[in-house]
């Protein structure tokens, strides 16, 4: 099956942050602060997703209140963070909201996504994700973590679908 004809079946997406929502880079303020860069075009995206009914998970090992803020403005409730074991994570999840895993496309781009891109109906990555990570994934996107990517997948999916439109803005 091609990954167009996948995308059918999707109704649920799950990203990771560093490095497929964000560039991966962490700016260090004075005070230990640390500042994430991230994507508008991905945000409108994402909020988009959310307006049309499509379930967003967001499962990340790391731990920042302003990346999580920023995701609930978007309209993003369902989100994970410190999550060392994303495959337990992603476990629960589904179980939780009796999601089939084929309706999920997944993006992650380094190890610790691994075993839950396996797992997915649609295994997605950024241009810029490890070796190990584009082995195995259905889509690799043109765009890098952080530049689009997110937005990239949502888009396909929703175009195939038939949801991508400007009208009634």
């Amino acid at each position: 099956m091609n990954f167009k004809t996948t995308l059918n079946k999707i109704n649920t997406f799950i990203f990771d942050v560093d490095g497929v929502l964000t560039d991966g880079k962490v700016f260090l303020l004075p005070g230990g602060h640390q500042v994430r860069n991230m994507n508008i075009k991905d945000g409108y995206a994402l909020q988009l997703a959310v307006k049309k009914g499509y379930k967003i998970c967001i499962i990340s090992g790391g731990k920042s209140e302003d990346v999580k803020q920023r995701l609930n403005l978007l309209g993003i409730d369902t989100i994970y963070m410190s999550a060392h074991d994303k495959l337990s994570v992603y476990k629960d999840f589904i179980a939780e909201n009796e999601i089939s895993e084929e309706s999920i496309l997944y993006m992650g781009d380094d190890l610790p996504d691994h075993e839950v891109l396996k797992r997915v109906g649609a295994a997605t990555c950024p241009n810029d994700a490890a070796e190990e990570i584009k082995s195995i994934c259905t889509y690799i996107s043109t765009k890098k973590g952080g530049e689009g990517c997110v937005r990239d997948v949502i888009e396909q999916v929703m175009r195939v679908q038939g949801k991508w439109s400007i009208e009634g803005w």
